[in-house]
């Protein structure tokens, strides 16, 4: 029943029963109590019904109701309508709720279309793309169904001519025939695969080359056979001449002979097994090109690979041409096997035996040494025709058997004998910018005193080196009966003649000269042994140059090196226009390197056979008069089946002495297996460890007390003993060190290696228990196993080391500074009275203090100030006009102070300002002070230096102008004496406006920053380090810095935008562009390489998408897409190249599958611009082109990029990449060692109130964790110094900090959580369950800044000169926390440098 409300006739509500009620449509209610209504129109009223429940009846024009009231509110607001009983209200409130439940799940429901949305999109675009791949598909059926209707037609063509093919095929190539036993009649149908399979099988890559040799046996039944037994006779011979020679080499002589023929049998068998590769493949080619010129009418795709066949067959036939040449200079070392093993028989303790001996080897090490630079051409050219990392092995086996000659051969210690007419040109291997400021030659000298030509002429001419335009030299000479050296640096001769010992007295036997140079100042050594006794005559002459240069300017493509005389085009300086030397030469040692006359370029007029070399006795010039033995961390030593001189036993023993300055090497190791013994020197102490098959793992002895340090240039004796096969115990210098004990095992060993080890030891499965791979440098000498000599030079499989224990080699004239370091020496010097000081620097640091002085408030320090080199003598102060030595590359820095003046030259760029305090100057010293070098303990204006210096000196008045050796100054704080980890810029900081944030995914078009502050990274990109840096460990640390890492590969991801860019590209770019890049990775998308024009029409790419690899350009406006078939998202190494030429495409996989595609275009009008990017593209770019999927950043690793065949290794700039770490990782972000930062977003500020919570696992004791800068100078950074962490700050009134210092190590390899909080003055810091606080001064006019936050490292231009650390951190942090709020390092504002987001390599 209705009711009008109010009079108004317009119907009502009626609420009836609960089932009528429950029936209401949502739709309706909506309406009903939408508050916007002034009234309920009658179509959505529902009618009454009377079903003998109750029945309210609400009039529509209720003012409660048009007022929007709630319903249930309204019922006792409007006085016309009667009151409702208790069950009905309840069912109305039951709708109510029942409504507003519905109503809250469509909003969810609402909130989730955006995702349903996104993934529809996500699925149209994989349907896009296997519609594309459809389409392609049935092109190439197309295709196919084209080629099999040719082929068909061929087939029958092809059968008319089947038997005329039969009757001439053995007539054609009887080699085909043997190699193609199949029959012609299928020949033409499957010849398109098979010609792809001969050009992949002769390129090498189809088949390993050794499967290929091994085949040759079923040529000839006889052929294996014959090969070994001719090897047995050789190796017969070599034995028995090693028998005859054994016990009879106190010099090591002969020894050389031995090496020299057992390098030549190994080559020798290899070069033989490369000829007959190279035959067969020469073979291989002729039968496919024999049969592609038959059926060459036939398909026409067989035309372009006769091309590349022919090809192919030009290239074999070099290698068998070259082989042939190999084999003819070396077939005649054969005939020297038998010839030494004939004359020896009976041999003899004197001097003509050692001179025949000697002559054999000199003539051995002569022809190897002549062919190896014409094969090294000819595989140079093999290589550059053909696909990147596609070499067959056994070129490989040949390459590494010359480089092991070439070590050889640099320290074969023999002379040779020069007659007057004869010359050698000397291949040294040291850089020349190591001889710029400091160069340093030894040599041993003895002259034929009886040939009649020295008699009548005896000025005679010894040595040159220098450029071929003669300007820029030094050489040695002997003129007026005197040894004279000379050396020019551009300006004039300065000659140094040594007049206290004329030549005429010299003995008939061998003395040694040493020559120097440092700076402008000369010095020449003669020492001259005593032949019954070790005493020595020593004889000094000093000089230097009046000119203004001071630096050996070398090119390295003009620099020759002629000993014993100058070939007869080549024009020698008048100083040194001399007639050839008389008499006998060894080359001895050029600055740190063992060096030798028979490691040479060229030899002219030498022959062994009339003129043989001189003995020397090698230990005339050792004072101890004991062997010992010289490694430069290239080579080893190996002992074989040790037990044939003592047994394991209860008690085994090894006994070594060792002296070297270096940090790290290996000096003992024995492998079978997974189980090993290694004793390694770690940051200058003993590192020990060992698995027998132990059930809980390997067993570690270590140094932990610093109880000896061995890496002070003396020599140390070193004993480990094992006892009752369960105890380890480390001796050194006869003092217990250290002992451990382990599970009864006996020693599971036979060989030994000393000093290092050949890479597939040092890379096989024992590598991650090594501290390192570094080969040790330095002296050996009395090696024992149970306390039984071993003559190391006499073990077969020794290779790389010599006799001797050069002093120049363990001199420390180089040390690296990290900017908490320093080194002080005290002295008697007067450094602000009349003096002259020099030394070389590198760095990347544009601030640092290089050198420190002080005689009371006067001080004299040189210091780098913004790129710039600083004198600053007593307030006076100097500076470079340059401001950019801070770019990774040596420099020589010289300060003289006289009583006019004082003068600053950098690399001969010299500044100069009077000297005010004339009556200072002159005065000797009177009392020993002290100097720092790379900072100071003192509290300076500068922070401490960070990078080398090397290659200093003063003038003394007591003593001559010589090297500084770093070894022996009294304070060494944090210094490391070997390797200068200082290569290239990886982070140059500056401020910069552009394109250069690197973004996540989602934040693409997100600003960084504000106009003045947006940061970014310049730098020349992530090299290589060394291998001894790699492995450098902070000495408060348990990791080291640098994780392994696979060399010369970088990490791209991370970041949507992490990349390389590259700003040189070639001038012929446009006419053809070929890379060759190596990767591996299991993500499905990710750009590799893109470059463009600015508008981005020309553009040229390699991307992944869907795993597969895919190649693009464009011609003119039609775009070339190559994309190969199968995916390489398989986490495995591939090597890719992709061409554009002029009017064709290629994408090269893995050597074996070639895709190409042609075009007409139309190369001058194709044109790009610089950067070209690497890995990933800057935000915005390339998404014009390619699907924004793949336009994020690759996430993988790239290595070996090549651009037309020349690397590509200096990034302009580099944007979160990392080396490509080796081994387990998890989760968090690594701040690797070449330095980077992370900014954060701009939702994160760090204001007047505070907390910050996150961990670190450091690798370095020192460096900054976070950082924050406003513009008007106030500062909040959090850093570390030396495992003690601080938050220091500057709130506008001045600076103060707090500090926590852990009792346990910071620094341990293990995670510590870390938090700051600040509450306006009052700062909190938290060290896992450390705390400490501190109370500053109140700023009533603070404000909050939402300035950068910096995370890792920040840019030195914000750092002010009271922050001291400055160095970026290094290691891991994780779980980071501003304000209870996670913040995600993906979503970063920037991520600079070589920073990994939320990978970390695990401890």
């Amino acid at each position: 029943q209705s009711q009008a409300g109010c009079g108004s006739g317009q119907p009502g509500l009626v609420v009836g029963d609960p089932a009528h009620s429950r029936g209401l449509k949502l739709d309706d209610i909506g309406v009903l109590f939408n508050p916007s209504h002034s009234m309920i129109s009658p179509p959505f009223l529902p009618h009454a019904h009377q079903c003998g429940a109750v029945r309210v009846t609400v009039s529509a024009c209720c003012p409660a109701v048009r007022t929007g009231i709630k319903i249930h509110d309204s019922l006792y607001a409007c006085q016309h309508v009667p009151a409702l009983v208790n069950q009905s209200s309840l069912i109305f409130l039951s709708v109510l709720q029942r409504v507003e439940e519905f109503h809250e799940r469509y909003n969810d429901t609402r909130s989730l279309v955006s995702d349903v949305v996104e993934q529809l999109r996500e699925h149209n675009m994989k349907l896009s793309d296997l519609e594309e791949a459809l389409g392609q598909a049935l092109d190439y059926v197309t295709q196919t169904e084209a080629i099999n209707k040719e082929n068909t037609a061929n087939l029958q063509e092809s059968e008319k001519q089947h038997e005329k093919l039969k009757e001439q095929a053995d007539e054609v190539n009887s080699i085909t025939c043997f190699f193609l036993p199949f029959s012609y009649s299928f020949l033409p149908s499957i010849f398109i695969q098979n010609v792809s399979g001969f050009y992949a099988e002769i390129d090498g890559a189809k088949k390993e080359l050794q499967e290929k040799i091994a085949n040759l046996s079923l040529f000839d039944d006889k052929l294996e056979e014959k090969a070994m037994q001719h090897a047995h006779n050789l190796r017969r011979l070599a034995d028995e001449l090693d028998r005859n020679l054994h016990g009879i080499d106190t010099n090591g002589l002969v020894q050389r002979a031995i090496n020299a023929s057992n390098v030549y049998e190994n080559i020798a068998g290899y070069i033989e097994e490369a000829n007959k590769a190279a035959l067969l493949a020469l073979n291989t080619t002729n039968r496919v090109n024999d049969v592609s010129s038959c059926h060459n009418t036939s398909i026409y795709f067989a035309m372009l690979q006769g091309q590349r066949l022919e090809q192919a067959k030009q290239k074999t036939a070099e290698a068998v041409s070259t082989t042939v040449t190999i084999t003819q200079a070396t077939t005649p070392m054969d005939e020297n096997v038998r010839l030494w093993s004939q004359n020896l028989q009976d041999f003899q303790h004197d001097s003509a035996a050692y001179d025949s001996a000697v002559h054999s080897a000199g003539d051995a090490v002569k022809k190897l040494t002549e062919v190896f630079p014409q094969l090294l051409d000819k595989l140079r050219k093999v290589e550059q025709k053909a696909p990147a990392n596609n070499i067959s092995s056994s070129i490989q086996r040949i390459r590494d058997l010359i480089a092991q000659t070439r070590s050889v051969a640099s320290k074969v210690q023999v002379s040779m004998m020069f007659g007057g007419e004869s010359a050698v040109e000397v291949n040294p291997k040291i850089n020349v910018e190591e001889l710029k400021s400091f160069t340093s030659m030894s040599l041993y000298i003895k002259l034929q005193k009886d040939n009649p030509q020295l008699a009548a002429s005896p000025d005679r001419f010894i040595l040159y080196l220098g450029n071929k335009n003669v300007k820029n030299y030094m050489g040695l000479a002997i003129k007026n009966d005197n040894l004279v050296y000379i050396y020019n640096l551009g300006d004039q001769d300065v000659e140094i003649p040594l007049d206290s010992k004329p030549v005429s007295t010299w003995p008939s036997y061998f003395s040694i000269i040493k020559i120097e140079r440092i700076g402008r100042h000369g010095k020449m050594f003669l020492t001259i042994p005593s032949l019954s006794s070790t005493s020595e005559e020593k004889f000094i002459k000093t000089g230097e140059t009046l000119g203004p240069s001071s630096l050996l300017n070398l090119e390295p493509e003009n620099t020759v090196f002629y000993v014993g005389g100058a070939p007869p085009d080549f024009k020698l300086p008048p100083s040194l226009d001399l007639p050839g030397f008389i008499g006998c030469l060894e080359l001895a040692t050029l600055n740190d390197d063992v060096i030798s006359l028979y490691n040479f370029k060229h030899a002219y007029n030498i022959d062994t056979t009339t003129s043989p070399p001189c003995a020397r006795n090698k230990l005339a010039f050792t004072q101890s008069r004991a062997v010992s033995y010289f490694f430069d961390g290239s080579g080893y030593a190996v002992a074989r089946n040790i037990e044939r001189r003592g047994r394991f036993s209860q008690v085994t023993r090894f006994d070594i002495e060792v002296r070297t300055p270096t940090d790290n090497g290996l000096i003992l190791l024995m492998v079978n297996g997974s189980m090993f013994f290694s004793l390694e020197m770690h940051n200058g102490f003993l590192y020990l460890r060992y698995d027998f098959g132990f059930s809980t793992g390997p067993v570690l002895l270590e140094d932990s007390m610093k109880k000896a340090q061995i890496n002070d240039a003396k020599f140390h004796e070193i004993s480990i003993i094992y006892h009752n096969s369960k105890k380890m115990i480390l001796v050194v210098d006869r003092r217990h060190i250290k002992s451990v004990d382990n599970e009864r095992t006996a020693m599971p060993f036979t060989d030994i290696y000393i000093g290092g080890a050949p890479a597939e030891i040092l890379q096989s499965s024992i590598s991650s228990h090594l501290a390192g791979i570094i080969g040790f440098k330095g002296c050996m000498k009395g090696f024992q196993f149970q306390k039984k000599d071993f003559n190391l030079l006499e073990e077969p499989g020794t290779l790389g080391i010599s006799y001797g224990c050069p002093e120049d080699s363990l001199i420390s004239r180089k040390a690296y500074f990290n900017g908490e370091s320093f080194i002080a020496s005290s002295q008697k010097v007067s450094l602000l009275s009349e003096f002259e000081g020099g030394f070389n620097f590198r760095t990347l640091q544009p601030n640092g203090l290089l050198f420190y002085y002080s005689e009371g408030s006067d001080v004299l320090s040189i210091s780098m100030d913004r790129g710039a080199v600083v004198l600053n003598a007593s307030g006076i102060k100097i500076q470079s006009p340059d401001k950019n030595y801070n770019d990774g590359k040596t420099h020589f820095i010289i300060t003289s102070v006289t009583p006019e003046r004082y003068e600053l030259s950098v690399d001969d760029k010299k500044q100069s300002k009077k000297n005010p305090v004339k009556d200072r100057a002159g005065k000797s010293p009177d009392s020993i002070k002290k100097f720092y070098f790379g900072g100071s303990p003192l509290k300076t204006q500068q922070a401490n230096f960070t990078g080398c210096i090397s290659n200093a000196y003063f003038t003394r008045l007591d003593r001559e102008v010589e090297v500084e050796d770093f070894q022996r100054y009294s304070e060494k704080v944090h210094t490391s004496f070997y390797g200068c980890p200082v290569e290239s810029p990886p982070v140059a900081l500056l401020h910069k406006k552009g394109r250069n944030s690197s973004k996540a995914k989602g934040n693409r078009n997100k600003k960084v920053g504000r106009d003045k502050d947006k940061v970014s990274q310049p730098s020349t990109g992530l090299k290589k380090l060394y291998q001894e840096v790699n492995m450098q460990k902070d000495p408060q640390c348990q990791l080291p810095m640098n994780p392994k890492a696979t060399e010369h590969a970088y990490q791209f991801g991370g970041t949507a935008n992490s990349r390389q860019e590259f700003d040189h590209i070639p001038k012929d770019f446009s006419e053809r562009a070929q890379f060759s890049i190596s990767l591996k990775t299991h993500s499905s998308h990710g750009m590799i390489f893109y470059v463009s024009d600015q508008k981005e029409t020309n553009f040229m790419t390699l991307f992944v998408a869907h795993g597969r690899l895919i190649f693009m350009f464009n011609a003119g406006h039609q775009k070339i897409r190559i994309k190969s078939q199968e995916k390489y998202n398989d986490g495995l190494w591939h090597n890719v190249i992709f061409i554009r030429g002029k009017n064709i495409g290629r994408l090269i996989i893995d050597g074996l599958r070639v895709l190409e595609e042609a075009f007409n275009g139309n190369a001058n009008t194709w044109q790009v611009t610089e950067p070209l990017y690497i890995g990933g593209v800057a935000p915005g770019k390339a998404v014009k082109n390619i699907q924004i999927n793949s336009v994020y950043s690759f996430n993988g690793c790239l290595s070996n990029l090549q651009l037309n065949g020349r690397s590509i290794t200096s990034a302009s700039q580099t944007f979160s990449v990392t080396p490509c770490f080796e081994g387990p990782s998890e989760a968090g972000t690594y701040f690797s060692s070449e330095g980077g930062y992370v900014v954060l977003d701009e939702s994160f500020s760090l204001g007047l109130k505070f907390e910050v919570v996150f961990e670190i696992r450091p690798r370095s004791s020192s460096g900054i964790l976070l950082h924050g800068h406003s513009v008007n100078g106030e500062y909040l950074n959090m850093h570390m110094r030396n495992g003690q962490v601080t938050v220091k700050l500057n709130n506008g009134i001045r600076d103060f900090s707090t500090s926590v210092t852990l009792k346990q190590s910071l620094c341990d390899g293990r995670w510590h959580r870390i938090a700051v909080i600040r509450d306006a003055n009052v700062v909190q810091l938290d060290v896992d369950s450390e705390v400490n606080h501190v109370v500053g001064p109140l700023n009533p006019k603070a404000t909050d800044h939402r300035e950068p936050v910096f995370i890792g490292g920040v840019p030195e231009s914000l750092l002010t000169s009271s922050l001291t650390t400055r160095n970026s951190f290094i290691g891991c942090i994780r779980n980071f926390m501003i304000d209870e709020k996670t913040v995600s390092f993906s979503k970063a504002a920037l991520v600079s440098g070589a920073v990994s987001i939320n990978t970390c390599p695990a401890a």
